[in-house]
């Protein structure tokens, strides 16, 4: 490198920093600028002697150049061993994640929020290793706790501490919540238009029930206690807000409270709520309605009433698509009941689009899905014995003459040779696999975007998923509520930062593949500061090149791992 000074036309000289490199293809020198400092009369007002100002600065950077890519000799024994309780490997994969986590401000809420408290412990620390680990290498607060030098963090608490402090947590989750939604908001131009709203639950292996871990219906079909979570996401897929239940609070009436609590909090202006069939009740509709907003829903063909059946059914409207996919849509007058005030239910009229559409791809999926249940259930037709009514679950239905006793659950010892399949059931079943509805105050938008809206909401399932399998959040091993609820609240932070890291690599990888590499982008201590990488791949690459962070570098001394993950930090 050197100071190149350019005269221009006008007579002014122009400073740079530039360095020269062969050009393999062309065949000679070529000049690249580095840094362009300016012209000479204007930097002179600056600086005394400008022009030794910045030739001692290229000096300095050559000689940086120089040591950085000079050869460094390493001894080693070859008899030397290990101490007990070493601990070399370290994980550098989390300065992504880093990245994202102070771009939030996590820190500054949480430092703002424990600047008066009596609390010794470091908050910001506390969630961060809370965060990184429910990301990367996912365990219980404990084993969380003992592996938490695998971070080149100072993680200077106690276990009791990360107790104590899920109390805080719990204490501004609303608020963190929100502060959250405000940065997403100005960073990344958060969506709106659509909001998806699903509802999960999340088991606990224990006999006592309390007020929110209840038996419920369980997503898994598990006989424990659960908890019910309610979650909005953005048309983006980045979550917005969650609010949990008592395991045994119904699917349908979560969304009222919930989508009362973000109206109310996060000024989203007119929304479009999209939710499956489970939330396509009459009182739902009429809130959504009347707090001005629209809704895009699934509406269960097989639970509707003859007519509209015979509506689904009737070749009359459809377009073909092709490949057997055929869709039809009508605007209809449809009776909702509606809960009044005073508890009676009383009929209202909402004025919907209905959107019909067939896949032949949904009907091989319905077949598929139904495979397991028909056979288990012609399996109860000939061993009664080995079943009772929790066992026989999605296989009663296409059994006849079925009867449980009340107190055991046991198949009645008189019914069990007069069972057998119902053949009727199964076909009227079959009659509509295949066929889908949605209902919509949307009666403007094409057939084809009502669909693509609706589609939208395999992000919130998928999210889901990935909170349970990826992150393993349950089963959950807390039994106060304010730690669960805190618990929740850093799988919900969690999962933000890694539905941003897969925003801003354009969907290119999947949660658990982005992952799964960041929790390999690991180093071993090697000989006095210089550690050791082994694992590169293209999804870090990628990453890096989105959060200007280097992981292909194989060797690196401490001080420059500090300065990148302190570079992080800035936000």
């Amino acid at each position: 490198m050197y100071l190149k000074k350019s005269k221009r036309r006008s007579g002014r000289i122009y400073l740079s920093i530039a360095d020269g490199y062969r050009d393999k293809e062309r065949g000679h020198t070529r000049t690249v600028t580095i840094k362009s400092l300016g012209y000479l009369d204007e930097l002179e007002k600056q600086y005394q002697d400008p022009i030794a100002f910045f030739e001692q600065q290229v000096k300095e950077m050559n000689e940086h150049k120089a040591m950085k890519n000079a050869p460094v000799t390493l001894n080693f024994f070859p008899c030397e061993q290990l101490s007990i309780n070493s601990k070399n490997r370290k994980n550098f994969g989390y300065a992504a994640l880093s990245k994202i986590y102070h771009e939030l401000k996590i820190d500054t809420f949480l430092r703002n929020r424990q600047r008066h408290s009596k609390e010794e412990y470091d908050a910001n620390s506390i969630m961060k290793l809370l965060i990184f680990s429910r990301l990367l290498y996912p365990a219980s607060k404990k084993k969380t706790y003992e592996t938490r030098d695998i971070f080149f963090e100072k993680f200077d608490f106690s276990l009791d501490d990360i107790y104590r402090c899920l109390t805080l947590f719990n204490k501004h989750s609303d608020a963190l919540q929100l502060w959250l939604h405000e940065h997403i908001k100005s960073q990344y131009k958060r969506n709106t238009d659509l909001v998806y709203y699903d509802v999960t639950n999340y088991y606990f292996e224990i006999d006592q029930q309390d007020d929110l871990r209840k038996k419920g219906v369980s997503k898994e079909h598990r006989p424990d206690p659960i908890v019910q979570m309610g979650l909005f996401m953005d048309t983006n897929g980045i979550p917005i807000t969650y609010k949990l239940f008592p395991g045994n609070t119904p699917d349908k009436t979560t969304l009222i409270p919930a989508l009362g609590k973000i109206q109310r909090e996060y000024s989203l202006g007119r929304i479009i709520v999209v939710a499956d069939k489970g939330l396509t009740t009459g009182d739902n509709i009429w809130y959504i309605l009347s707090a001005k907003n629209g809704y895009v829903l699934s509406y269960s063909v097989r639970g509707a009433d003859k007519s509209f059946q015979d509506y689904v059914l009737n070749e009359n409207g459809y377009i073909e698509k092709g490949e057997g996919f055929k869709i039809k849509s009508r605007l209809y007058p449809r009776e909702i009941q509606v809960t009044a005030t005073n508890g009676k239910k009383i009929k209202k009229t909402v004025h919907e689009k209905q959107v019909i559409f067939y896949s032949p791809k949904y009907a091989a999926k319905a077949k598929q899905d139904r495979a397991a249940a028909l056979a288990k259930a012609m399996d109860l037709v000939k061993n009664p014995a080995k079943y009772n009514k929790s066992t026989s679950y999605g296989a009663a239905k296409y059994v006849k003459n079925l009867t449980f006793d009340a107190d055991t659950g046991e198949i009645l010892e008189s019914v069990r040779h007069h069972l057998s399949f119902d053949e009727e059931k199964l076909r009227e079943e079959e009659k509509f696999d295949g066929y889908y509805a949605i209902v919509t105050s949307e009666y403007k938008e094409s057939d084809e975007k009502i669909i693509e809206m609706y589609r939208g909401l395999w992000k919130i399932e998928e999210s889901f998923k990935v909170t349970k399998s990826d992150f393993e959040s349950r089963p959950v091993y807390l039994s106060l509520k304010e730690h669960i609820d805190a618990h929740f609240l850093t799988c919900f932070i969690s999962l933000v930062i890694a539905r941003i890291l897969e925003y801003r690599l354009k969907g290119k990888y999947s949660i658990p593949e982005m992952l799964e590499s960041l929790s390999k982008a690991s180093c071993s201590h090697i000989q006095e500061n210089y550690y050791l990488f082994d694992f590169y791949d293209q999804i870090l690459a990628d990453i890096g090149m989105e959060l200007n962070i280097d992981f292909s570098l194989k060797y690196m001394r401490l001080g420059e791992i500090k300065k990148f993950l302190g570079n992080v930090k800035k936000g």
